[in-house]
């Protein structure tokens, strides 16, 4: 392997100090901590270890949650494993009953996460900035998009949660949506607003950016006004302002696509991986190899559940089997040089991999932008760097926003720059085969997908279009190898739409609350 991916995340979350703070402390916290610039820095830092091991660290990795209830990917997993996965898969809960704790480590996590930065927050009078205003600002700005990050990621995947925004044990019943998404929108524009106009690469990979926080909310604007079918965001910010934001992007920060595409991948590309802080990643949550069984959990152990079932095959690594849908690669175009960097396909880059193995619901396809990998000699590279635990130290950063997104969202959004913005993307993926194309919704929407396979978006791209879109797109009827042993494998509309998409609120939190959280229907 190139050095460029050993330097991998080595230096990535250690430029911001360290993030293997306790999440839980011994001793009740001494809010009189919080009186430095340095303190100030120290809780900033434990704000990002709580997004990274709520997204990261943490239950079911919502990345491949998200992928499995979409219509790219299946459960997989393996022939002995639960059903867990296939009720997330299928929407059906009566797939795995004994599952009513679906996503608890997640919701822990999450709230774990959000009264780190509450609390922070809720300190920001009390510390000395010996007059530095602009630090103040920019420790606000970057906690306040942690906690909208979480929020949104919460709200997408449970419609309606507790909204707190200060550190507090009380017991409150869920917020409405519109609720959430004004916190949201209201802390991504004072992100917006209040971190440096300054070049993308002036901060440390993995450092929230004003670039990131205004791409942030593009994202939310359009999800939220599509889900719900409303006209703005929450009443504060309209179509007009969230594009806005994205021009401001692509006018300011520096951002630009990389030329090849494959190169934004470390398993697509290998020794020509373009590296972490390359210019089109706008936002990145980062991971580094040093989980371990102790609470160490700064790695992305989430991952492991892409690679191919208990097999490698240079440079991919072996995982827990989540397959992708056929249908994905056929999606795409031969000349699209996106197939071949998102997809390992089996046959087609003959792997000689055992289709009698262990894998449930094999359709011949794995995820090669989030693929576990091996070194030459076929050891797992967590352990080459010197984990002693391959499964849950996988390191690679999960890539929030891309520029090549915010592109697209702006073409979305009615840019008049929306044609060139739109060829942009395309260009880059049919290089001397490009064929210029309308910037439709239809075409951008279809765009996304390909542009975006197997990165944790697909699905939510899918129910902002409606719940009948998404159902339709969804359901399906097929016959998949299980064992080397065929069976059909079935995804109903109508358990989509009983659901509205979302996801199942853990029991023990409705306990907990003593029946003051609902649970959602159809689980």
């Amino acid at each position: 392997m190139k050095n460029t991916y050993l330097y991998i995340f080595f230096l990535g979350l250690l430029s911001l100090g360290s993030c293997s703070l306790e999440t839980e402390p011994l001793t009740p916290i001494d809010t009189s901590f919080y009186k430095t610039k340095n303190d100030a820095y120290v809780a900033l830092v434990g704000c990002y270890d709580g997004l990274q091991v709520a997204t990261g660290g943490a239950g079911l990795g919502v990345p491949v949650v998200s992928e499995v209830m979409s219509d790219d990917c299946f459960g997989g997993t393996g022939n002995s494993d639960g059903y867990n996965y296939a009720a997330i898969d299928e929407f059906d809960i009566s797939r795995s009953p004994g599952d009513v704790d679906l996503l608890n480590n997640n919701w822990v996590a999450y709230y774990k996460a959000i009264y780190r930065c509450n609390m922070l927050l809720s300190k920001m009078d009390q510390i000395e900035w010996d007059g530095d205003t602009a630090l103040r600002n920019t420790y606000e700005s970057e906690t306040k998009f942690i906690r909208a990050y979480l929020y949104f990621e919460m709200a997408r995947l449970w419609g309606s949660v507790p909204l707190l925004t200060a550190p507090s044990s009380e017991n409150v019943p869920q917020a409405t949506p519109e609720e959430i998404y004004k916190l949201i929108a209201e802390d991504l524009v004072f992100a917006s607003t209040n971190l440096p106009t300054e070049a993308y690469n002036v901060k440390p990979n993995g450092r929230v950016t004003k670039w990131a926080a205004k791409s942030l909310l593009g994202r939310v604007y359009l999800y939220y006004t599509g889900y719900y079918a409303k006209n703005d965001l929450a009443g504060v910010v309209t179509k007009t302002q969230a594009l806005a934001h994205l021009e401001d992007v692509i006018a300011s920060s520096g951002h630009g696509l990389v030329d090849d595409f494959a190169a934004l991948w470390p398993a697509a590309s290998v020794e020509k991986y373009a590296g972490e802080a390359n210019r089109e990643f706008v936002f990145s949550i980062k991971y580094t190899y040093t989980s371990d069984y102790n609470g160490n959990t700064d790695g992305n152990q989430w991952m492991v559940m892409f690679g191919m079932r208990e097999f490698s095959s240079y440079p991919y690594g072996r995982g827990w089997g989540v397959t992708v849908n056929a249908k994905l690669w056929n999606a795409f175009s031969a000349t699209d040089t996106r197939r071949a960097a998102s997809i390992i396909g089996i046959d087609e880059e003959k792997i000689k991999f055992d289709k009698k193995n262990s894998q449930r619901e094999y359709t011949g396809y794995y995820n090669k932008k989030y693929s576990p990998m091996v070194d030459k000699n076929g050891v797992d590279l967590p352990i080459t760097l010197g984990s002693q635990f391959w499964d849950i130290s996988q390191f690679q950063d999960y890539v929030v926003l891309r520029y090549s997104d915010v592109l697209l969202m702006a073409a979305e959004l009615g840019s008049g720059n929306a044609q060139a913005y739109f060829d942009a993307v395309r260009k880059r993926a049919y290089k001397d085969n490009f064929v210029s194309s309308p910037a439709t919704i239809d075409n951008i929407m279809n765009e996304r997908r390909l542009e975006f396979a197997l990165e944790g978006i697909r699905y939510y791209d899918l129910l902002r279009q409606g719940i009948g879109k998404a159902s339709s797109s969804i359901a399906e009827s097929t016959t998949l190898l299980s064992g080397g042993v065929a069976g059909t494998k079935t995804i109903t509309a109508a358990k989509i739409q009983e659901t509205k998409g979302l996801t199942q609120i853990p029991n023990t939190q409705i306990t907990l609350s003593g029946g003051v959280l609902k649970q959602n229907a159809g689980w």
